[in-house]
């Protein structure tokens, strides 16, 4: 698969909710329009989550695909929280926490992987990029960077290493934590649950997230594969690319995070937002399963009547695109 249609993905799908949220957006006062870039992020853990969920033979193509879509978008989705919900810049903490970054990634591309030695960086750098001025998250992408992702034949990456490390400590702690504090919603402060889900905000968000991932996603990836070489993996057709767009609304913890950064926690456009963000995530995880469980079905048949043609002649069919 070229790399281009994802990365052109992950913009599209960038792009055209943040157009649409300004639209909607635009009609109420204009402290509305600081949350612009909530509908603009991928939440990667969910979104995989619930393809996990439906996968059973879905092509590993559109795995591949959503977990490339969703690196430039974190990479994007971090850019834009530094650029434009970051406060005034302090240069020598910046400076310090690059030199943090930098040791961190020496020790790890040289296959030292001692937590004694890892884990201070790391919390420098966290400390350091937040002194800056700079949102402490862009700290986690620039250390990220710094791990190789490949090894030895027959070994494990550090980067997968990592992985397997961390995963319990991200998902079995940070993750709801994070989920407990953030998503939690005063209605009254809002208006009552129907003046929030009607608020321009909120509108903004959940048309942000369902309708701008998919129409952005499908769209520049369709683009690219028009007026490019770039095409689409070998057997997947685009009906996977509408339910991937549609997962791709699931804009959980980040959409969070710049909702407060754009409003102040706890103020009502904080609070409006969250709700748009809850909402639109689940009508676009619903949406989603709804897409992909039908897809999901059809390469089942497929791989039926490839063993049933594999036992009658021994050679099995390709899988063929409809």
């Amino acid at each position: 698969m070229n790399a281009a249609l994802p990365v052109a993905a992950a913009v599209g799908g960038m792009a055209v909710p943040a157009v649409i949220f300004a639209l909607i957006a635009s009609r109420s006062d204009a402290g509305a329009l600081a949350g612009w870039a909530i509908p603009t992020a991928t939440d990667i853990a969910f979104a995989l989550a619930v393809l996990g969920i439906i996968s059973t033979h879905l092509p590993a193509a559109l795995r591949t695909f959503l977990l490339t879509l969703a690196v430039v978008d974190d990479l994007l989705a971090i850019t834009v929280i530094a650029i434009f919900y970051s406060s005034s810049l302090h240069l020598l903490p910046l400076v310090l926490a690059l030199v943090a970054v930098a040791a961190f990634g020496f020790l790890v591309q040289r296959g030292i992987s001692r937590w004694w030695l890892l884990l201070p960086l790391a919390f420098a750098a966290w400390a350091l990029v937040h002194a800056s001025g700079i949102h402490a998250t862009v700290a986690g992408v620039l250390l990220a960077f710094t791990v190789p992702v490949r090894a030895g034949a027959g070994e494990h990456g550090p980067a997968e290493h990592f992985e397997h490390r961390l995963r319990p400590i991200s998902a079995g702690f940070a993750v709801p934590v994070f989920a407990f504090f953030a998503a939690g919603v005063t209605v009254a402060d809002t208006g009552g649950l129907g003046a929030g889900l009607t608020s321009a905000v909120s509108l903004g968000v959940i048309a942000g997230l369902v309708l701008g991932k998919a129409i952005g996603i499908t769209g520049s990836t369709w683009l690219v594969q028009r007026f490019t070489r770039a095409r689409l993996a070998e057997g997947l057709s685009w009906w996977d690319v509408v339910g991937l767009a549609l997962l791709g609304g699931i804009g959980f913890t980040v959409s969070l995070l710049i909702g407060e950064l754009a409003y102040g926690v706890g103020s009502t456009g904080d609070g409006q937002a969250k709700i748009g963000v809850l909402a639109g995530s689940v009508i676009a995880a619903l949406l989603a399963a709804v897409v992909l469980r039908a897809r999901n079905r059809h390469y089942r048949r497929l791989c039926e009547q490839e063993s049933v043609d594999a036992d009658a002649d021994g050679v099995p069919d390709v899988y063929q695109r409809d």
